[in-house]
């Protein structure tokens, strides 16, 4: 679906740890944006913790969530992976990737406590991480007369348009940042406002994260 415009993920990588009955469980949390990336993040932690009982993984990849995968990694099985990708799911995110790393600490915490403390890990590497919502920007440059750069600056102060830079030529030449989905509304006000005395045109597309309480 190259027409997503905004998807939940997370904002930075993380790591938490905390002990479950004597073992311990290592959440790492990473933003991925393609299969090998995260094949190759999960290959780095099986190396790190090579020492470690079991490295158990989830993640979802692409704006249209298709690309699943998960591992239990010898433990009973649905008891790790699938809780971790759970979480994933619940909280609607994409491009992520959960790797639980656990030292086994001598005692049985059966099917149930592996859950919980499967999914404990993840909630926890989560909430360290930060879940965003990433939204579509267009980078955008408007060249206009001096005229008219009063009205301009006043747009966009009063619409909240964040501005990237401000070159002051024979004419000002301002790149800004512009969410996709309010372009054409903003590009009508402009040329509406100059009398169609501005030149209006999209550099590249990026995407864009904004905190969200989760």
């Amino acid at each position: 679906m190259n027409n997503v415009e905004s998807f939940f993920s997370i904002h930075k990588d993380s790591t938490i740890s905390f002990i479950e009955n004597k073992s311990e469980f290592i959440g790492h949390c990473f933003y991925v944006e393609n299969k090998k990336e995260a094949e190759n993040k999960i290959l780095e932690i099986k190396e790190k913790y090579k020492d470690a009982t079991h490295n158990c993984f989830a993640y979802i990849i692409g704006k249209d969530r298709l690309i699943q995968k998960y591992s239990d990694d010898k433990e009973p099985q649905a008891t790790a992976g699938i809780p971790i990708l759970e979480v994933l799911k619940k909280k609607n995110l994409t491009n992520c990737l959960v790797v639980v790393t656990r030292y086994f600490g001598g005692i049985l915490l059966g099917a149930g406590g592996l859950v919980r403390a499967y999914t404990t890990a993840t909630i926890l590497a989560l909430d360290s991480s930060k879940i965003v919502l990433k939204n579509l920007f267009y980078i955008v440059n408007v060249t206009v007369d001096y005229t008219y750069l009063g009205k301009i600056e006043y747009i966009l102060k009063k619409l909240e348009i964040e501005i990237k830079s401000i070159d002051y030529l024979e004419n000002v030449n301002i790149k800004l940042f512009i969410k996709k989905s309010e372009f054409k509304k903003f590009e009508k006000l402009l040329i509406d406002e100059t009398s169609n005395n501005c030149l209006i045109s999209i550099e590249d597309e990026l995407f864009k994260s904004v905190f969200i309480n989760n």
